[in-house]
């Protein structure tokens, strides 16, 4: 019997789980937070953490504004990870070093904004904050913490730590020559 893990072997056990289940159902819920429950408000009030945890009861029309988008933002990450790797996997079954190539940009792509992430949340919070772990709320260790661990999850991946490599770490192999035929 063929699994769906078995079709994607550029992306097996922990990789596979982490990476299609858990991150992009981790994502989801910010999403819903900011959409749904407990709001936009309760969201950008636990962007930066603050003694108080009552939230302004309403949001400018720029700021909630900003929040959706950012709920968007979230959203094609949940979709990068979700249904553009599902996709890899569906349509490369028996092509391992096509998988681990392409799916290789895509976290490429997402360690890039890992690190852009974390950089850009202690670069703007307060000095007071910024190393003062234990203070810090779930949101704030969510675009920290959690952001930095999948980032070391995805470079793990492209050491090969765990896995079989199939196209990254590999020797690269002389190019022949293309010659036409007359």
């Amino acid at each position: 019997m063929t699994t769906k893990t078995d079709t994607f072997p550029a992306l097996t056990g922990l990789y596979h789980l982490i990476f299609l289940h858990i991150e992009p159902g981790a994502i989801l819920l910010s999403v819903i937070a900011i959409w749904i429950w407990p709001g936009a408000s309760w969201f950008h009030h636990e962007l930066v953490p603050a003694p108080t945890r009552t939230p302004i009861a309403e949001l400018d029309t720029r700021t909630h504004m900003a929040m959706l988008q950012l709920s968007n933002c979230y959203f094609l990450l949940m979709l990068i990870s979700s249904v553009v790797f599902r996709a890899i996997r569906d349509t490369l079954p028996d092509n391992p070093v096509a998988q681990e190539r392409i799916l290789g940009a895509g976290l490429t792509a997402l360690a890039i904004a890992d690190l852009t992430h974390v950089f850009a949340t202690l670069w703007v919070l307060p000095s007071s904050l910024r190393y003062s772990v234990l203070e810090w709320n779930g949101t704030t260790h969510g675009n920290t913490t959690i952001t930095l661990g999948l980032f070391l999850f995805r470079m793990a991946w492209f050491l090969g730590i765990g896995r079989k490599r199939y196209y990254y770490g590999q020797p690269s192999k002389p190019v022949s020559p293309v010659y036409k035929q007359q």
